[in-house]
């Protein structure tokens, strides 16, 4: 009976051993299979030159072997090397900077540095008559249009029209005055001459080279000469009476000064100047511009005569005479 106790109890404790070593087995394949999923595989070595699809913008030195990496990687320190022979070339130093040449706007209406090919001009102002001039003329008013070819930002020529207007001295009308009255002019109603008025004009056609000496974003300075075809006139008048007829309202009397002597001279004159530029918008060609010229007409001289010592008829030589004045003008040029 007791020997049967003993068996029993060796059975139990049997499988009570070899439960604990089934549990224990159990749980240490579970742990290494946790490991075992946690665990990333090893990757075959990187080829930089080949993955890169551009250079990196490391340093030379980032990609040199250096002290802290293993020296078993063999290939990693290789493919480096290769990456940094190829990103670091010529020295280490960054490849040199492209040269553009500069840009060339030519054609039908550009020149190559940007300048337009044409230029317009158009202005006015006043005269001042220097020298003799000033002896028998006036200030008087002006106005001037042209146009012409820009070579360059320098460098231009224009054709040029201008007309400037004078007055009379009172000295020189008062002269002439007393001159008609002792030849025995008369006026419209047969009575002696009271009282004289006249105006004077010089229009011209020259060609003016002109040279831009200065330019900035919005000032600019210039110096132009010109020569050409001068014509000058000299027109007396005294008061009358006009009659002036309307389709509506007929005829009636108005004041209108009658010319009662005119005289003409064409020349050769020669201008030359400076002038200086605004330019409005740096976005627009148009430009302010504010100039004055010195201007000389060799008129030829013609002598005085009148009906009763000579065959022509001649009371104001000044006419004829050589003609200097300065106009000074305003306007826009494009």
């Amino acid at each position: 009976m007791q020997m049967t106790i003993s068996r029993n109890r060796l059975s139990a404790n049997l499988v009570r051993a070899a439960a604990v070593a089934f549990l224990s087995a159990f749980g240490v394949s579970g742990l290494y299979a946790q490991q075992s999923s946690g665990t990333a595989q090893a990757s075959s070595a990187m080829n930089l030159k080949a993955n890169l699809a551009v250079p990196l913008d490391l340093p030379a030195n980032a990609l040199s072997p250096a002290a802290d990496y293993s020296s078993s990687s063999s290939t990693v320190d290789t493919t480096l090397a290769k990456a940094d022979n190829f990103l670091n070339f010529d020295g280490g130093q960054p490849p040199p900077r492209r040269r553009y040449s500069r840009p060339n706007y030519n054609d039908s209406r550009t020149n190559s540095d940007g300048s337009n090919k044409y230029t317009f001009m158009a202005g006015g102002g006043f005269n001042l008559p220097v020298g003799g001039t000033k002896n028998y003329l006036t200030t008087g008013w002006n106005f001037q249009f042209g146009g012409g070819r820009n070579f360059n930002k320098r460098f231009g020529v224009l054709a040029q029209f201008d007309y400037d207007h004078f007055g009379f001295q009172t000295a020189t009308l008062n002269n002439l005055l007393a001159i008609y009255n002792s030849l025995g002019a008369v006026d419209q109603n047969g009575n002696a001459l009271t009282v004289l008025g006249g105006t004077s004009h010089v229009w011209s056609f020259t060609v003016d080279p002109i040279y831009n000496y200065y330019s900035s974003d919005k000032w600019g300075s210039y110096v132009v000469a010109g020569a050409g075809f001068y014509h000058k006139t000299a027109n007396f008048t005294i008061p009358g009476v006009g009659q002036y007829c309307d389709p509506y309202y007929g005829c009636y009397q108005i004041q209108a000064n009658q010319t009662i002597d005119k005289y003409t001279s064409n020349a050769f004159g020669v201008n030359g100047g400076i002038g200086v530029t605004y330019k409005l918008s740096r976005f627009s060609s148009a430009k302010l511009y504010a100039e004055g010229r010195y201007v000389w007409v060799a008129n030829k001289a013609r002598p005085f005569g009148d009906s009763a010592t000579s065959n022509y008829f001649n009371v104001f030589p000044q006419n004829s005479a050589r003609t200097t004045y300065i106009p000074v003008s305003f306007g826009v040029r494009f």
